[in-house]
């Protein structure tokens, strides 16, 4: 069975100058990609290797009803801002975007306590990483529009190290241009306001994934990311795979299973869609461990171009079958649970 190797914990995965590849149980002091010496053969200046940084913050929730996820970038030329949310009964969807040209809000490079936001006259969008306190805050108020009703979103994932294993991961394109990213899956209360109907999101029935990610990404980005949370035979679960441009993805790479908590690393997968993204995907490795299939019902697809930049999002809601195998050899059944599989190209 596939395992990988824990490093010891560190405040930054840079160490003079240099990026150190591998997989953590615990977040860093601080990242910040600019303390890599020489990440381009050239000695660019400083602002030149700024811009060429991109950076987002994710969060995913869900309960017996509702799914939500909300999504901070800044890719330098521009950020974006995005909320999706389904009502998993009625099917009524909610869907949220902005994108905000020129550079402004950086996202944080620690996540002890510190604090991203975006707002205008009629939406506020707020992460609060607080690690110190054992938790992460997402704060949303986004008025009506047209047919769309309101919606406003309080919650706050348990990052209590007793209850949940993080990782991080620092892994590598070419040569000193590399990637980080922190993943968690945490029980998750709160309270959404939606078309005037209260809802109470409770943590024995609501999970969240919180993602952060930094990278010297290539100038053609290619991801695709499938995720889900839920319940198997009382215990809490949940995956987050991704099939993106790294190198060395069987000694490193950011695939995790949770299982009450407890991180297992995954293998590398291959995700295909023979009849294309609206149609079923296969999700597979090589080693056993990973083995299902994703049957997107509601699609939502987006593209942004400006200038010599573009950037193309296939964010699909569905239903995962399937198996995963836990750290322990156990085998954990996937049946009808509702995930996200999500394709991202983006050229900047």
């Amino acid at each position: 069975m596939y395992t990988r190797k824990i490093l010891s914990p560190c405040s930054s995965p840079i160490e003079n100058g240099i990026p150190v590849q591998g997989t953590w149980d615990r977040a860093f002091d601080e990242v910040n990609l600019l303390d890599i010496h020489r990440p381009y053969l050239l000695p660019l200046p400083r602002w030149f290797r700024d811009s060429r940084i991109k950076e987002w913050e994710c969060l995913g929730i869900q309960d017996d009803r509702f799914m939500l996820e909300a999504f901070l970038a800044n890719v330098k030329l521009y950020r974006l801002a995005q909320v999706f949310l389904v009502d998993k009964e009625s099917g009524e969807r909610f869907v949220f975007r902005k994108l905000i040209p020129g550079t402004g809000w950086v996202l944080p490079r620690s996540l002890s306590n510190a604090s991203v936001e975006s707002r205008s006259f009629h939406f506020f969008f707020r992460i609060h990483n607080w690690l110190d306190a054992d938790t992460i805050k997402l704060d949303l108020n986004i008025e009506a529009r047209g047919r769309q009703p309101a919606l406003t979103v309080h919650l706050a994932y348990n990052m209590s190290p007793r209850d949940v294993t993080p990782m991080a991961v620092f892994l590598n394109f070419t040569g000193r241009r590399a990637m980080y990213a922190f993943k968690a899956l945490a029980a998750v209360r709160g309270d959404m306001v939606f078309g005037g109907q209260h809802i109470s999101l409770e943590p024995g029935r609501c999970s969240g994934f919180f993602c952060d990610y930094k990278g010297f990404f290539p100038y053609r980005l290619r991801t695709t990311v499938c995720s889900a949370t839920g319940f198997y035979e009382g215990r809490r679960f949940g995956f987050h795979i991704a099939e993106n441009q790294t190198k060395e993805t069987l000694k490193n790479n950011e695939n995790a299973l949770w299982v009450d908590g407890r991180l297992t690393p995954l293998p590398p997968v291959r995700i295909t869609m023979p009849g294309g993204p609206e149609s079923d995907w296969i999700i597979q490795d090589l080693e056993g461990m990973v083995d299902l299939v994703f049957t997107p019902k509601k699609p939502n697809r987006a593209g942004t171009r400006l200038f010599f930049t573009s950037a193309d999002f296939d964010v699909l809601m569905g239903l995962y079958n399937g198996m995963l195998v836990s750290a322990e050899g156990a085998q954990i059944q996937a049946r009808n649970l509702w995930g996200m599989g999500e394709r991202l190209y983006l050229r900047v």
